[in-house]
């Protein structure tokens, strides 16, 4: 069956005041959040159409809330969900009014879409159904384990922004590769993002990219594997699985940029995932400046390999 059942909410105006979590949010990521289940196409046609009302007036989608602003949704059908997203929790590192720090397992998507029901995003809010505001500060892919920010206020999720973009969080991440690593210390390739024949999203290596940097340093390194601590000096997708492929060493059981017939081989030993672990975020607190050093040892899975072939 389908996800979205053919029942549908019966249409009607209704009316809401933007809090302090809200504040300083695009009106048309609040309404994409708001009106669950509509088109985003549709969701900007009413947008634009003026049906959508800030203070009773017309307003543009780049428009930026303010609190105590009364918003007017319009009378659109939303499709009801029968799957709603199961409640569940994730380790937790750090968390405070303004943050919550989660420990992602692999496998586990950060949002739903692109065939996923429900990622951890859903999941923490149908855990917690009395937080004003979840919202995702970055991402992980859904195979890479490790550190996720999530920001519990509208304030924070916008400074944490203005720090991710400005290089201002420090991501480390623990990398098991192919090869004993003699790459370069710092990868300084363009990355081109491409969507492939399959409709599968890929990213290549390409002088007209966008430019990327990612900083390497050997950990340990024996019987044609290597323990990495890389650090992400921009974020583009899927950058440090493209940047050491590139390099010649790729991450252990990447289905995508990695060494296939060595990936089939590590699977009989019990290498079932991508060997990426997001290990350790530094950066200062949204709210109150202070400096945080988060840290997340690694997985078993992985911890197990390094002892066993990286002593």
């Amino acid at each position: 069956m389908n996800d979205l059942s053919k029942a549908t909410a019966r249409p009607k105006a209704t009316w809401l005041e933007v809090g302090e979590e809200a504040a300083a949010q695009r009106i048309d990521n609040f309404l994409l959040r708001h009106l669950k289940g509509v088109p985003k196409s549709h969701v900007y046609q009413v947008l634009r159409s003026g049906q959508v009302r800030v203070n009773s007036g017309r307003v543009k989608p780049d428009y930026r809330l303010q609190a105590g602003d009364k918003v007017r949704l319009p009378p659109v059908r939303v499709a009801v969900r029968t799957n709603k997203a199961r409640a569940a929790e994730f380790p937790i590192v750090f968390e405070d009014p303004a943050l919550l720090v989660v420990d992602k397992p692999s496998g586990v998507a950060v949002h739903g879409g692109s065939g996923v029901s429900f990622g951890v995003i859903e999941s923490l809010r149908a855990a917690r159904p009395q937080a004003k505001l979840l919202e995702l500060a970055h991402r992980l892919d859904r195979d890479t384990s490790g550190l996720l920010i999530v920001a519990k206020k509208r304030s924070a999720l916008v400074e944490l922004h203005r720090m991710l973009r400005e290089g201002q969080v420090e991501k480390v991440y623990a990398v098991v590769t192919a090869g004993e690593y003699r790459g370069p210390a710092e990868i300084r390739e363009s990355l081109h993002k491409y969507v492939a024949a399959s409709g599968e999203r890929r990213v290549a290596v390409r002088k007209d990219g966008m430019a990327a940097a990612t900083r390497v340093r050997l950990a340990r390194s024996a019987a044609g594997f290597s323990l990495l601590e890389v650090r992400l000096l921009t974020g583009r997708t899927h950058q440090i699985r493209v940047h050491l492929a590139h390099a010649g060493h790729p991450v252990l059981g990447d289905d995508k940029y990695g060494d296939f017939a060595l990936n089939r081989e590590l699977a009989k030993q019990g290498v079932k995932r991508l060997f990426l672990h997001a290990a350790s975020l530094a950066f200062d607190h949204p709210a109150t400046g202070e400096r945080l050093r988060l840290k997340s040892p690694l997985p078993s899975d992985m911890q197990a390999f390094v002892a066993r072939r990286l002593p």
